[in-house]
């Protein structure tokens, strides 16, 4: 029977909520007006290349597509090709055919390979990427092959003939190649690849360091490397390579001329290049960032998106600008050349074709599963979590902020905090007759502050009521026994100083600390134990940890996280024995987190770095806060009975392919197709969370949909005419004060702490919360002229900005609103 071990759900983070789509534009623009949409708006689309008009004509001599157009259509320039990434087949990454007639109006049809070329080199769970055309073959990257090492990139470079369908592998057997590009003349490949890296991929957040290696696209391939510490390499002319590398703090565009093998930058130094398409041997397009954009920062100028520019690198011409003057407030990406360099292509987030003020609306995804017994979907949120019975399925949305569920009823939010990062972790009680919900209440990520373990009791009642559980220290990741007595967590209660964390169970999961309750110690040791899970049995805890992290390795890994990540089990009545189960590494580097077991406990599930990297980090819209920029879902089988036999299991499955980063895995005993269980009735239907809110040009929406927008400017005004010193000490007062003026407008304020302000630039500054938006108040020193027993004055010029936090494009930025207190005043 078809997914007869039930189903998988994870979520996505860093994949950007809005869908991405491609576009071209002449390399002179002006307006929006000269922006062409290349792609469908619908699903994502990205990474385009153009198919030239002789690798077309030889594609349309396919039979599944003989019908659609002839040799004369390509001729006239009716018809023409692109090759790129969609996520439209069972949301997986591949690539793409779309043929676009330039008709009135004009029309575009869409294949997969799997319909060009069949499914014996196409089919199943893979992702595909890099997509270009070397006379008569498709030259392509594809994870469909596992890499002989744990923990290095599955990515491998392959082409396809376009006449015989003949697929061959090119690059070399046990190693991993990225980015793949084709010369002028069809006969060379050059890829950045990890061929002469000591020890391959090592845990690299962006600067893979990767070297250029040019070989032939037909034997013999006379493989050789070219560059030293360079990706993303495109071909200027049979003898010129760009590409981009991180010198110091900034990313640059390189030339490399192969004749005499001198390099040069071409772009200037001071800001971010990257992903270079070469027009010819001296002009490149290049996406620019030109102005850093920091952590927490939450306003970006114009400088401070990316945009497509173009480049000459004899230094005769002046750059470019293209993307400026059609979206100047959004992120654009990885261009490429079509017709020659008349125009440039790139994708970016479609946040324009929202309304302003209109909610993103995400969707729960059913996916190929690479294992017909298990089915596999991806949540629309974080931390997803399945009741016992199966009949529902919770989880947070990506701000952290609330929690959802979907069942019988619908989908619909049990529990809202007042701001974002205040909820995160849902675990459902192993007893369903329970109806209870365990949760993190607090920040996340932030070791040294409080966060607590709290019940959501009698979900289904809608009470939206919360209990807490633990008091003090920083307490995360409950999961009951199966009867839901019982509540294992990690605590850094007694992990001093340096907050190490390790695991504790709570006797008695309804009253927690209080009443009397009572906390065993169940782990002890200078490391982090997390990601804790009872299994369905009840005898054995899983969890993972840095226990056996080599001494004197750094003290974090590419300065984030401990790393050193493996998967351990516990038994629950004897902490003595203990086991570890999976590592990534072979030296246990790496993360192998948020282990779940399978309800019939023969298998584990995972997030982990098993295979590294699948594509260039840099190259994709990640967020500004990452954490860790990779993970794939992976499960491995484990012996239910014998706790011993489960050390340092060598065997694992690959459930998903990914660029983005998949995570927190749930298992539930029920099929995708089970009609017992309420929440399948969801797959593929959109719901709406409660942000963020978008603008037509890029930007986001400071007030959120709603009849009471003009209250909400009244406090913002009122806010800035009480801002002086003495006031902004006594934030109840002014909250009092500004609250008696608008009664409709739910607001805290509280002042940010000096050193949060001295990370961001910012001083004399405050937080405002206007239902549930988190708005900065920023000015200068002397910004009021202050007056005797009346309201301070603003001072003649000066100026003062709202900011507030956005995320439309997945980038965590903002946007000014206002520039002056009489802006507000006006309004």
């Amino acid at each position: 029977m078809a997914e007869k071990r039930g189903s998988i759900a994870f979520s996505a983070t860093y994949r950007p909520p809005v869908p991405l789509d491609i576009f071209s534009c002449p390399l002179q623009t002006t307006s929006k007006q000269d922006e062409l949409p290349m792609t469908d708006g619908v699903n994502y689309n990205y990474n385009g290349q153009e198919i030239s008009s002789a690798a077309l004509k030889t594609i349309l001599k396919r039979e599944k597509l003989a019908s659609e157009g002839k040799e004369a259509d390509v001729n006239s320039g009716r018809l023409t090709g692109m090759v790129f990434v969609s996520e439209r087949q069972e949301g997986l990454e591949l690539l793409h055919i779309a043929l676009r007639f330039n008709d009135n109006p004009p029309k575009v049809k869409v294949f997969c390979l799997a319909d060009v070329f069949g499914k014996a080199n196409f089919g199943g769970a893979r992702m595909e990427d890099s997509g270009c055309i070397a006379g008569d073959n498709l030259v392509y990257v594809t994870t469909k092959d596992p890499a002989p090492d744990r923990r290095q990139p599955w990515t491998a470079v392959y082409k396809t003939n376009l006449k015989t369908g003949k697929t061959d592998r090119l690059t070399l057997s046990g190693e991993a190649d990225l980015s793949p590009s084709v010369a002028p003349s069809g006969t060379k490949i050059a890829v950045a690849s990890f061929q002469e890296k000591a020890g391959g991929w090592d845990g690299e957040i962006e600067d893979l360091q990767t070297d250029i290696f040019v070989m032939n696209v037909e034997k013999p391939f006379n493989r050789k490397k070219v560059v030293t510490n360079g990706g993303w390499p495109t071909w200027g002319s049979d003898n010129v390579i760009f590409f981009h590398r991180k010198e110091g703090e900034f990313w640059g565009v390189f030339r490399a001329d192969l004749s005499n093998g001198m390099e040069s930058r071409v772009t200037p130094d001071g800001i971010k290049a990257m992903t270079p398409a070469a027009i010819n041997a001296t002009t490149v397009a290049v996406a620019t960032i030109r102005q850093k954009s920091e952590f927490l920062e939450v306003v970006r100028v114009e400088a401070q998106y990316r945009h497509i520019e173009i480049f000459d690198s004899t230094g005769q011409q002046q750059n470019i600008r293209i993307t400026q003057n059609t979206m100047p407030k959004a992120d654009h990406f990885n261009p490429f050349v079509i017709d020659g360099g008349k125009r440039i292509g790139y994708h970016r987030c479609t946040s324009d074709r929202l309304k302003s003020g209109e909610d993103i609306q995400r969707n729960t995804h059913k996916l190929d599963s690479p294992h017909p017994e298990v089915g596999l979907f991806r949540v629309p949120g974080i931390f997803p979590t399945f009741s016992k019975d199966g009949s529902k399925l919770a989880f947070v949305d990506n701000e952290f902020k609330a929690v959802w569920v979907a069942d019988s009823k619908g989908m619909r939010i049990v529990y809202q905090t007042k701001g974002p990062d205040n909820v995160f972790s849902p675990v459902w009680s192993q007893n369903p007759e329970k109806d209870i919900l365990y949760v993190n209440m607090g920040p996340s990520f932030q070791s040294k502050e409080i966060l607590n373990i709290c019940a959501i009791p009698d979900v289904a009642s809608g009470a939206h009521r919360r209990v807490q559980l633990t008091k003090g220290s920083n307490n995360a990741f409950p999961s009951t026994n199966p009867d839901g007595t019982k509540l294992v967590f990690r605590s850094t209660r007694d992990g001093g100083d340096e907050k190490h964390k390790n695991l504790y169970i709570m006797e008695n999961a309804q009253s927690g600390e209080f009443g009397g309750g009572e906390i065993t110690r169940l782990t002890n040791g200078p490391w982090t134990d997390t990601h804790c899970q009872w299994s369905p049995r009840g005898d054995w805890i899983v969890f993972s940890s840095t226990r056996d992290k080599p001494e004197g390795t750094p003290k974090k890994d590419n300065g984030l996280d401990p790393g050193y990540f493996a998967v351990f089990l516990v038994k629950a009545n004897d902490p003595s024995v203990v086991v570890r189960v999976m590592a990534s590494g072979s030296d246990v580097a790496g993360h192998v987190n948020h282990p779940f077991f399978s309800p019939d406990g023969k298998s584990i599930v995972v997030t982990a770095d098993l295979a590294a990297v699948s594509a260039d980090p840099v190259s994709l819209p990640l967020f500004l806060h990452s954490v860790r920029p990779y993970g794939d879902i992976f499960t491995f089988d484990i012996d239910p009975d014998n706790i011993n036999k489960n050390k340092n299991v060598k065997k694992f499955n690959r459930i998903t392919h990914s660029r983005y980063e998949n995570s927190t895995a749930t298992w539930t005993m029920f099929s995708t197709q089970d009609p017992n269980a309420a929440w399948n009735m969801l797959l593929n239907k959109a719901f709406t969370p409660s942000c963020p809110y978008a603008h037509s040009d890029g930007v986001q929406d400071l007030l959120s949909p709603s009849s009471n927008n003009k209250e909400k400017l009244k406090v913002l005004y009122l806010l800035l005419m009480y801002r002086e010193p003495r006031t902004l000490q006594q934030p109840l007062l002014l909250q009092k004060l500004i609250n008696l003026s608008c009664p409709q407008v739910k607001l805290t304020l509280t002042p940010l702490q000096e050193p949060i302000a001295s990370s961001i630039g910012l001083r004399n500054h405050c937080l405002l919360r206007v239902n549930g938006l988190s708005i900065i108040i920023t000015g200068c020193e002397g910004l009021f002229q202050p007056r005797p027993r009346r309201s301070p004055r603003l001072r003649a010029g000066a100026r003062l900005s709202l900011l507030y936090p956005v995320g439309g494009g997945g980038d965590g930025t903002g946007t000014v609103v206002a520039t002056s207190a009489l802006d507000m005043a006006g309004t």
